[in-house]
């Protein structure tokens, strides 16, 4: 490529980004003046709601009076109730049930989990997808590489027409 081509491409370029930047002023320009005249109809939406009169029926609706219900007879605020208050041993006797509880429902997890059947189960699904990935990998291989040779077949044909 020569040096009046490269300037010639340049300045190509440079026009191009001027037509696109002034499109892009004229629409921004457009969507302002239709956006003024939308705030413009708001405004006088506004004042016109602002200075209307209320009608004259809901004017003259008389307020109904409110009644007041008595709901006690000023004892005070109700108390809170009384907290359970235990004594050490039943506090240890809670604590070590819950503890009980716990340690009873993470071995009967890990009894489960650990379990042959289990076991069993996970190693067939490991061999199914071991299986299935290099499965997958060949069908990509052989992808890539018909591929590959079908770019190569193209190449000498392309090299051909250039000379």
């Amino acid at each position: 490529m020569t040096r009046d081509q490269t300037v010639l491409l340049a300045v190509g370029g440079l026009a191009a980004l001027c037509l696109v930047l002034l499109v892009a002023v004229v629409r921004m320009r457009a969507g302002a003046v239709r956006t003024a005249g939308e705030l413009d109809d708001i405004r006088r939406r506004l004042h016109d709601l602002e200075h209307e009169t209320p009608a004259p029926a809901a004017a003259a609706a008389p307020h109904a009076p409110v009644e007041f219900v008595i709901t006690d007879l000023g004892e005070g605020p109700p108390s809170a109730p009384e907290r359970a208050h235990l004594d050490g041993p039943a506090f240890a006797d809670t604590v070590l049930r819950e503890t009980v509880v716990k340690a009873a429902s993470l071995a009967h997890g890990v009894r489960r989990g650990l379990a042959p059947a289990t076991r069993n189960r996970i190693r067939f699904e490991m061999k199914q997808e071991v299986r299935r990935s290099r499965k997958q990998r060949r069908s990509d291989l052989r992808a890539a590489q018909h591929d590959l040779r079908a770019r190569q077949r193209a190449a000498p044909a392309t090299d051909r027409e250039a000379s």
